[in-house]
């Protein structure tokens, strides 16, 4: 079974049913956060298996509401559907996301999971039903299109400051890197009018106003730092996600308690792998520093070979494609080779914890932009695992996510990291 076979099946447990996961229920315990990752954007065991993590840690712990990797105004509509805000099927908010990569949620497996959160809601007192929300930055011109609604209906008095915004960004819509590159000729870029604005809507009783305004900054922050380079607008992300989860964990109030759904590299602790010496943060990283390390639990998931959805370059037609064998000197042979082909590890204490969650291995991660032949040389990030999560589940052969629709869509946003994720 090779060097680390006694270790993996000391710690592996076969997954098959929702029954097989109260060694993870248990470890969850009493933490406030817990964190879901994928391996790729596009694999459909990942999400099946947050879905059933998710529905137990709701039903039996009282998880408070589920938080992806996805924008906050489309991510508002679903909520508005599974918490009764509006009555529409959730399935018909997820046909409406149009921003590429629009399978990451409007995908059949989302459309499930959010039918079920919409069915346990429909029993649930208004104040205990379980909400769904998007923690990215990039929905800067539909956040903006949000806000001008929101000021019209409630705030014509500040209908000025938002039309400030939105014409400073106008010479720039649909060319945000065009925004990036004119900070070299005009410094304070927008700035000035998103300070403004956040600052009048901070003040607001409109918790959706207040947030839609925190991604207009956000995302001037972030194309901001892309003339930077380096990591700069990797962390202006993530620091935004984890700034988006703790007004979420407050507006819920002091009992509330949070599921977030993203890609590995961002829920994964990132001095768990080289992310940390290249200086990138994570939302996992900023989660433990914020909530402490017994106030969090990170699951990651990977698999060896299959299929996934992913497009060959930024803005290119998804299609499925192969998920090739992963390299023999990857975390993923080695649990090819020795564990149980779905199966669940969740990690002892670090002082008890044998090499293979010890040793650095490479660990694959699959974007929205892929390419199989990349796997020769790229797509691994060097990872202790038993440092950058708490478990891990393992999918030995995956297959391609489900997409609601396969039409153009609209593409704004540049890729922040060779993969995309």
């Amino acid at each position: 079974m090779g060097r680390y076979g006694d270790e993996v099946a000391g710690l592996a447990t076969p997954l098959q049913h929702s029954e097989d996961l109260n060694v993870l229920i248990d470890r969850v315990g009493d933490a406030r956060v817990v964190m879901l990752g994928e391996a790729s954007h596009g694999s459909h065991e990942f999400y099946d298996w947050r879905s059933r993590i998710t529905q137990r840690l709701i039903q039996e712990l009282g998880f408070t509401f589920v938080a992806v990797e996805g924008d906050w105004p489309d991510c508002e509509r679903v909520d508005q559907s599974v918490r009764f805000a509006e009555d529409a099927d959730p399935r018909e908010a997820l046909q409406q996301y149009r921003r590429w990569p629009t399978w990451m949620w409007a995908n059949e497996e989302v459309s499930d999971f959010s039918r079920w959160l919409r069915g346990h809601n429909e029993f649930q007192e208004p104040a205990r039903r379980v909400g769904f929300h998007g923690l990215d930055v990039y929905s800067l011109w539909e956040s903006l299109d949000e806000i001008l609604i929101h000021l019209r209906e409630r705030h014509p008095e500040l209908v000025p400051l938002g039309l400030d915004a939105f014409h400073c960004f106008e010479p720039f819509v649909d060319q945000p890197q065009q925004y990036a590159r004119s900070i070299h000729t005009r410094p304070e870029g927008c700035s000035c009018e998103v300070s403004g604005l956040l600052a009048a809507l901070r003040r607001s009783d409109d918790f959706n106003a207040w947030q839609n305004a925190e991604v207009v900054a956000g995302a001037e922050h972030y194309y901001r730092s892309l003339v930077k380079g380096g990591a700069a607008s990797w962390n202006v992300r993530d620091r935004h996600m984890d700034a988006t989860l703790a007004r979420l964990l407050d507006h819920y109030g002091p009992q509330s308690k949070a599921v977030v759904w993203a890609h590995n590299t961002h829920v994964g602790d990132a001095w768990g792998s080289v992310m940390a010496e290249q200086g990138e943060t994570t939302i996992g990283t900023l989660a433990r520093q914020r909530y402490g390390e017994d106030g969090v639990v990170l699951v990651g998931f990977g698999t060896h070979h299959g299929t996934v959805v992913a497009g060959e370059d930024w803005g290119r037609p998804m299609e499925v494609m192969p998920v090739p064998e992963a390299r023999r000197d990857s975390l993923e042979h080695v649990l090819h080779e020795t564990a149980p082909d779905q199966s669940l590890f969740v990690f002892p204490a670090r002082a008890q914890q044998p090499a293979v969650l010890r040793d650095r291995l490479g660990h694959r991660a699959i974007g929205v932009v892929y390419r199989p032949d990349w796997e020769r040389w790229g797509n691994y990030v060097p990872t202790m695992l038993g440092e950058r999560y708490d478990a891990f589940v393992w999918c030995d052969e995956s297959h391609a996510v489900r997409p609601l629709h396969t039409f153009f869509t609209d593409v704004t946003e540049p890729e922040t990291f060779p993969t995309g994720v």
